[in-house]
């Protein structure tokens, strides 16, 4: 007994995690209505920097072991991925808590408008009654999401999807402003992701059919003998994938991604664009890796299907938007597809890589660092262009912006630029990477069709750009917000992360090229 709990003591940073989510469920029940807002973002604040401080000592100690009785891949990767998704959820924190700023009184007089709705709506924004469950929701989210990434069997991968996935569904549902909107998105994500949980939990059941159990390495060991059909096996990854490319938002099952991205808060869609994408890439990659590693020639043809429609459809699509947010969402599918393309290389140390090259996990790990600072700050920016009390996403508020607000205009290219993968951005870098680690595992073609895709998304994110330099301000009823503390610090962090990337990557890839080797449980 003794020994299970001290199974879990390596697994401090997910705990602390899950006791917080706890612990906010408390302060929501017993803190006064007007106190909640304030306590509940200062101590997810905290639960988060203490979850990444214990997380950083473990990687900075060599910490690499099974915790949670085995449950859990507590190795190096582990710790790189956990340190992404509590960054960008502290970012995210920061998000929710400026929510008070652009709903109450400041927002409504800087765009010179009456606030729209019932007198009892507005007392309740200018009492600061805001969503603050909001914050516990996010921090079980979170949890799911960690557990996703380091799990070492497919039971606890489906608790882990599960866990992050279900907080979402109500989050998306909490707009202040187009509540049938939001309420829709929430709906529409709620059905279709459930529909994809189902389809990930058949394909593990037929998984264990073959291997006789749920482990990853149980199931690598039972490819090795062959003592099922192999069709079986077949048709359980095909399933599970199909899972977990619902929540990347990849072709064919990206459909829900524009409509949950515009219906959802803003400092929500931040959130799941960023923090979603990077645990389902993760997820995805450590079960591929470690669990199917022997089925490679079939995952790889299946996966690069998905990588090319799912690059040029992103791409295409978001050509012909009008709304920022729409933009956004397809921009996230096709990032989504650039994603696949490193993972295709399968480019380890397993597999051959030299001590101190960049192989796939970390080109991936860079990437996503990259699309999180830009994204972020980009969903940041988006919540201070109002018209009235509500985000005015539409082409036409957003034209002539750069006459409007320069500097807000400056900072949102750059975002755009590092989406783009221009040179001297974190992007670019990011992009450079899989594109290596893919043409190093063989697919040249793969990645010849990549950069067609990537000239092709430029041409959407320069259409942004001439939106905001090169046209006339439209609309007199739109204004920019002025941002509070937290935006501030989302937006300028954002944009010192895409430049330092993009600038000086070689101390970061330094760092993730020393530990990105997937723990593997031996045989006892």
């Amino acid at each position: 007994m003794q020994g299970m709990l001290e199974s879990f003591i390596p697994a401090v940073p997910l705990l602390v995690i899950l006791l917080g989510g706890i612990i906010s469920i408390v302060l929501e029940a017993v803190l006064p209505r007007l106190a909640r807002p304030v306590a509940q973002a200062t101590w997810s604040a905290l639960i988060i920097v203490i979850a990444l401080a214990a997380t950083i000592y473990l990687w900075a100690d060599g910490f690499a072991d099974f915790g949670a009785v085995n449950a859990l891949a507590l190795d190096r990767p582990t710790w790189v991925v956990w340190s992404l998704l509590l960054i960008f959820a502290l970012g995210s924190v920061a998000l929710f808590a400026e929510r008070k700023v652009y709903d109450g009184q400041t927002a409504f007089a800087a765009a010179a408008s009456t606030p729209p709705g019932s007198q009892a709506e507005r007392s309740a924004i200018s009492a600061r009654q805001e969503h603050s469950e909001v914050f516990g929701l996010m921090l079980f989210s979170l949890s799911g999401m960690m557990i996703f990434v380091a799990a070492n069997d497919l039971l606890t991968m489906f608790v882990g999807l599960e866990i992050l996935s279900l907080p979402l569904y109500v989050l998306c549902s909490l707009a202040r402003r187009r509540r049938l909107l939001s309420q829709e998105s929430s709906l529409k994500y709620f059905l279709l992701g459930s529909l994809s949980s189902a389809l990930f939990l058949y394909g593990v059941a037929l998984i264990y059919g073959y291997a006789g159990g749920f482990g990853l390495t149980k199931i690598g060991l039972a490819q090795m003998y062959e003592q099922q059909s192999p069709w079986l096996l077949l048709a359980g990854l095909g399933l599970v994938c199909v899972g977990v490319t619902f929540k990347m938002g990849a072709v064919p099952f990206h459909n829900w991604v524009p409509d949950v991205y515009q219906g959802a808060p803003t400092p929500v869609t931040a959130f799941m664009a960023v923090c979603t994408k990077i645990a389902a890439v993760f997820g995805l990659t450590r079960l591929l890796y470690v669990g199917l590693g022997a089925l490679a020639w079939d995952w790889q043809v299946l996966l690069a299907v998905i990588a090319v429609a799912t690059m040029f459809i992103g791409s295409a699509v978001a050509l012909w938007q009008n709304d920022v947010k729409r933009l956004l969402a397809y921009s996230a599918i096709a990032h989504a597809g650039f994603i696949l393309v490193g993972m295709l290389g399968a480019v380890a140390a397993q597999s051959g890589l030299a001590d101190g090259h960049v192989g796939s996990y970390a080109s991936m790990a860079f990437y996503l660092g990259a699309y999180g600072f830009a994204t972020l700050g980009a969903f940041a920016i988006l919540t201070m262009v109002r018209r009235g009390s509500q985000e005015a996403t539409g082409f036409d508020a957003w034209a002539g912006l750069g006459r409007r607000s320069p500097l807000l205009a400056i900072l949102m290219t750059i975002f755009l630029l590092s989406m783009a993968g221009i040179p001297l951005t974190g992007g670019f870098v990011g992009k450079l990477l899989v594109f290596t680690s893919a043409w190093r595992g063989g697919f040249e073609w793969l990645v010849c069709v990549a950069v067609m895709a990537s000239v092709l998304a430029m041409a959407f994110y320069f259409k942004l750009i001439a939106v905001m330099f090169g046209r006339e301000p439209a609309q007199d009823d739109v204004a920019v917000a002025p941002a509070g503390i937290g935006t501030q610090l989302v937006i300028w962090i954002g944009v010192l992360g895409t430049v330092v990337l993009g600038v000086a990557p070689g101390p970061l890839l330094d760092l993730l090229a020393s530990s990105t080797d997937l723990l593997i449980l031996p045989l006892r």
